[in-house]
């Protein structure tokens, strides 16, 4: 049985310890997804928001025969951030590239001696600057395969596009993303 199966079950009868634990279990993997796609903290914390608001109301119409949980939740995400995505094309258009940088979180280890953490926050900007560069088809496939980590089932079920398709837009998304980022400069390590 899936991990998730019984706390959904809680939720759909009212259950609200069980909401807050399932979006306590999922909140990260849907704030990062936003983030990725829209690269400014604010706007990924309204948006993961509005998919937890989304998932509340329609936690009813998920079914486990059609994929895990995590599947379906990236699903509403990434429909979220498509509508997202489509209201403000034009607002993105006059944003200014500062205002679009990330920011990295703040980690503290001993391991993360300043200079490495100025070195991650680098990366991390180029990273999505190069991200914002690709189409979002390539964008969202780079993003969910190599930054979120899912099997190219779980992707063609997301994007709701044939498994082969999924494979070719990663791996132009990847060659792209690599083209880009040389022209920035950003060599591997």
């Amino acid at each position: 049985m899936e991990p998730d199966a019984q706390l959904i079950q809680f939720c759909i009868r009212g259950d609200g310890p069980a909401w807050e634990e399932l979006v306590r279990r999922h909140t990260r993997r849907v704030y990062n997804l936003c983030y990725r796609f829209t690269a400014n903290a604010a706007a990924a914390e309204d948006l993961s928001q509005e998919v937890f608001l989304r998932v509340y109301k329609t936690l009813a119409s998920y079914q486990p025969a059609h994929g895990a949980f995590p599947t379906w939740l990236t699903s509403v995400t990434r429909n979220l951030l498509v509508d997202h995505y489509r209201r403000t094309r034009r607002d993105r258009l006059t944003d200014s590239l500062d205002d679009a940088m990330p920011k990295l979180e703040e980690v503290h280890s001993p391991a993360r001696t300043p200079d490495k953490l100025a070195q991650a926050a680098e990366l991390s900007e180029q990273l999505q600057r190069g991200l914002a560069k690709l189409s979002p088809e390539l964008r969202e496939a780079v993003i969910l395969r190599d930054l979120q980590g899912l099997d190219y089932g779980e992707i063609r079920t997301v994007l709701q596009v044939p498994e082969g398709t999924v494979k070719s837009r990663i791996n132009r998304g990847r060659i792209e993303l690599a083209r880009v980022l040389e022209e920035m400069g950003v060599r591997p390590a």
